[in-house]
């Protein structure tokens, strides 16, 4: 099978990780990629931690349980840098994409990872999302940092289904539409590497 790119995304419940694995998931099926996204986490409840799931490919995908190895993790909520391990699983030339307003360096020190080790990306997408939508909640510009990070499609083709995804259930919002789209923009342009 050609390469398949795998991701987990650790958040909180209300934080969107659901949505944004599905939303990823949509936009590449979108521009002709097999994909899967599905979420794993116990009690439905705001704030209860949620571990969501993508995987991205050119040919079928015949895999069918949770991802073990994934070569990108990003993390919605920074609280969590601590009590658990990003990097479990991770390949060597893992990405880790993480939404803090501190740089990548500082977060590499806090993670104890070694500087041959996985890439850290960071994003003050909380920042960007109270900006944008006037909600911190950092889905949608983690989407944006995905897709400049692994390069899985263009910002453009992110942003074209997006829009028509989030037009169909917020049709009677613009604000919230052109908002969300904004923030992904933004996110393209903003993220960090180190």
């Amino acid at each position: 099978m050609a390469e398949m790119l795998e991701i987990r995304w650790h958040g909180r419940g209300g934080q969107g990780a659901k949505t944004a694995a599905l939303l990823l998931a949509e936009a590449a099926a979108a521009v002709g990629k097999y994909v899967q996204a599905f979420p794993e986490y116990g009690p439905e409840r705001m704030g209860a931690p949620v571990v969501s799931y993508n995987r991205i490919s050119s040919q079928p995908i015949t895999i069918h349980s949770a991802v073990a190895s994934p070569r990108y993790v990003v993390v919605l909520d920074p609280s969590f840098i601590g009590p658990i391990d990003f990097t479990a699983g991770m390949p060597p030339d893992g990405v880790l994409l993480i939404n803090s307003s501190d740089a990548a360096g500082v977060l590499r020190k806090r993670l104890k990872l070694d500087s041959e080790e996985v890439k850290v990306y960071t994003l003050d997408a909380s920042r960007i999302s109270e900006e944008a939508i006037g909600r911190p909640i950092p889905n949608t510009p983690m989407l944006g940092a995905v897709v400049a990070a692994a390069k899985v499609m263009t910002i453009e083709e992110l942003l074209e289904d997006t829009r028509k995804r989030l037009e169909r259930k917020f049709r009677n919002r613009p604000e919230l539409i052109d908002g969300n789209m904004t923030a992904i923009s933004r996110a393209y342009q903003e993220v960090q590497s180190q």
